[in-house]
């Protein structure tokens, strides 16, 4: 479900930034490398210090910050992995919290020129009075895992995805797609539509 409506987001923002471009990065086909033992210290140790495999990361690293200062929208597809973010997503963050390039030498956040829409899909239901309210930890962790960055993200939410396939939430359907309508007009007002573009 969010690689749909992130589809539909990329969609709603061609049309309202017309000649714009878009770079697409899929982090489940082509995920980034997570941080581990060789590589964790990179961001954290001079230049001159850094082994072959931290010269590497921190490589990934800055080309990873640099996709975020060139965009002026960052849209973050985030579905809902046992309760928690994909740890495809995990690393791709990991790589943006970077002392230097993400962030100034007096802690201030240097991505948050950036708007980051980040669209969440939840296969179960979440919300506020729901057996498992708080037990999403993806939308949760996110905005303090980038805050240091400056990002600030903007969620869009989709729940109860896998009523329509799960016999056993098959009364909760009505609510699912009440919520995937509610993502979906939130998606398409998220921009205003360019009138009389040539």
């Amino acid at each position: 479900m969010s690689r749909r409506l992130t589809a539909l987001a990329v969609r709603r923002w061609q049309l309202t930034h017309p000649g714009g471009t878009v770079t697409y990065r899929d982090l489940a086909a082509d995920p980034i490398p997570h941080l581990d033992a060789a590589t964790g210290m990179a961001r954290l140790v001079p230049a001159a210090q850094r082994t072959p495999a931290q010269h590497a990361s921190f490589a990934l690293t800055e080309q990873l910050i640099d996709e975020i200062k060139r965009a002026d929208t960052v849209l973050l597809g985030l579905p809902l992995y046992n309760y928690g973010p994909p740890s495809t997503v995990k690393a791709w963050v990991d790589h943006l919290v970077a002392p230097g390039l993400s962030i100034g030498e007096d802690g201030t956040g240097l991505l948050a020129d950036t708007d980051f829409i980040v669209i969440e899909s939840r296969g179960g239901g979440y919300g506020s009075g729901t057996p498992r309210e708080g037990w999403d930890h993806a939308e949760a962790w996110l905005p303090h895992a980038v805050s240091h960055t400056g990002l600030q993200p903007r969620f869009i939410t989709a729940e109860l995805t896998m009523a329509e396939t799960n016999p056993s939430m098959a009364d909760l359907k009505p609510l699912a797609r009440e919520s995937l309508q509610r993502a979906t007009a939130e998606i398409e007002n998220l921009w205003e539509a360019r009138e009389n573009v040539a």
